[in-house]
């Protein structure tokens, strides 16, 4: 067990080091400059589109709405990275990784918006008369390449089992013992029962129930962290200078080195937004829209509230606080700062999103991971799918998951590599609907 441990330890260090960081970023930057820097021009027209309700879409094909669908894909990303990432990466990379974790995020609006392009120009009908779609299709049906298509959908099945359901029940059961004393047997038990209720339902029923924990949870995380950022305004000047000046000098890195501000900000940035990952495309696959560019606009902004928005509020917290060098680091780190600068209530608001974020990602990720085992083996591999991922929400509670762990993040960064390969080779697929659709809409053929 040991030495399968410190295989995937091995793979994972590989599989994120500084090329999969590169062609990760890099891949943004190209598709921001081939659309132009559409992440700048059209975001406030995007965020209308996610959270007003554009004319004529609810008879659209399509399984969600613009907002469900967002909600269902932020519910996998807005998660325990938000908390625990952030608080890692500024400990291990100084304050200077927020900045890069921003950069990031900046270029990764551009890769989510392409993969949505992708995500419904390529969907299919499956036999249960809902939308299916993903980089497993895209990869299929736009670069013909079957075998590259299965890879990804087979990484993204065994991610789901760790990064997307044992891992993040594993976490709502140590903090919900650490704070309140509850013994995980019984948290796993109370989690699994709500787990099944929701996923046995569908997409629809993941949809709904996302569509009010993510921007509840959402709100009240941002509004708490607001709060303490207003009532300590004396540090948020410092903080932000801190963090500015020690992306390029690296002066709060034990050593100096900027190279570690970059190193953990970006790979913390992607690991929380999941840009380039290829996951959230499948649930844009389901959004009842006119125009594949409409629901492309939408999935850009959840790399603009996950990380711009959640994951900044966690940061700024983090660096005013000044506590990254107590050698706490994770959850702990940022439970302890939000209390030390809200006495009495921080930490608890801490513990509350934790619990949340961790339950939408488990909502969502059994989204992700039926949809890919379905394309795998066909449709009936659904029910058995959701079954086993329900015992693997219980397991996830009470065992222990170093080798989980590992394996599952080596899996959730292979999923990348196909993905970021479709994503490079059909950009010119993405310009020319990008194109259309504005197009559309200049003439009237389209609502705004």
């Amino acid at each position: 067990m040991d030495t399968l441990q410190a295989l995937f330890n091995t793979l994972g260090n590989w599989v994120w080091g500084p090329a999969m960081l590169i062609l990760l970023v890099g891949t943004g930057v190209w598709l921001t400059v081939l659309l132009r820097g559409i992440q700048f021009s059209k975001l406030p027209f995007a965020l209308r589109q996610a959270f007003g309700k554009p004319p004529g879409q609810d008879n659209k094909p399509g399984d969600v709405s613009h907002f469900a669908a967002l909600m269902t894909a932020l519910s996998a990303t807005i998660g325990t990275g938000n908390i625990a990432g952030v608080a890692t990466a500024v400990v291990l990379g100084g304050p200077g990784a927020v900045f890069w974790m921003w950069i990031t995020a900046i270029f990764g609006m551009a890769t989510k918006y392409a993969e949505g392009i992708l995500a419904v120009h390529y969907r299919v009908v499956n036999s249960k008369g809902e939308m299916a779609g993903g980089p497993m299709y895209y990869i299929e049906r736009g670069l013909k390449l079957k075998w590259l298509a299965v890879l990804f959908a087979l990484f993204a099945v065994l991610a789901s089992f760790g990064i997307g359901s044992s891992v993040q029940s594993n976490s709502v059961a140590q903090s919900i013992e650490a704070s309140f004393g509850v013994a995980p047997m019984l948290t796993g038990v109370v989690l699994t029962v709500l787990t099944a209720l929701v996923i046995l339902g569908g997409i629809k029923s993941i949809a709904r129930v996302a569509s009010v924990i993510v921007p509840v949870m959402a709100v009240i995380y941002v509004l708490g962290g607001l709060i303490i950022i207003g009532l300590n305004l004396e540090l948020l000047g410092p903080a932000i200078k801190l963090i500015f000046v020690d992306a390029f000098t690296g002066e709060a890195v034990a050593g100096g080195a900027v190279g570690a501000a970059i190193r953990y900000g970006v790979a913390r940035g992607v690991f929380s937004n999941e840009a380039g990952m290829g996951s959230a495309p499948i649930a844009a696959a389901a959004a009842k829209t006119d125009h594949p560019g409409r629901q492309a606009l939408v999935s850009m902004t959840g790399t603009f509230l996950d990380t711009i928005v959640v994951c900044s509020i966690t940061g700024l917290v983090l660096v005013m606080g000044n506590m990254y060098t107590s050698g706490q680091t994770g959850a702990a780190l940022t439970t302890h700062t939000f209390n030390a600068l809200l006495p009495g209530w921080g930490g608890y608001l801490v513990t509350f999103g934790l619990v949340f974020f961790a339950y939408s990602t488990i909502l969502g990720w059994c989204y992700y991971g039926e949809k890919c085992a379905a394309y795998l083996l066909g449709d009936k591999m659904i029910i058995p799918y959701r079954i086993v991922y329900v015992a693997s929400v219980m397991l996830g509670t009470v065992a222990s998951l170093d080798l989980v762990w590992a394996a599952s993040d080596t899996f959730n960064g292979l999923m990348a590599v196909p993905n970021l390969i479709a994503l490079l080779l059909l950009s010119g697929v993405v310009v020319r609907q990008t194109k259309d659709f504005f197009n559309k809409l200049d003439t009237g053929e389209l609502p705004r």
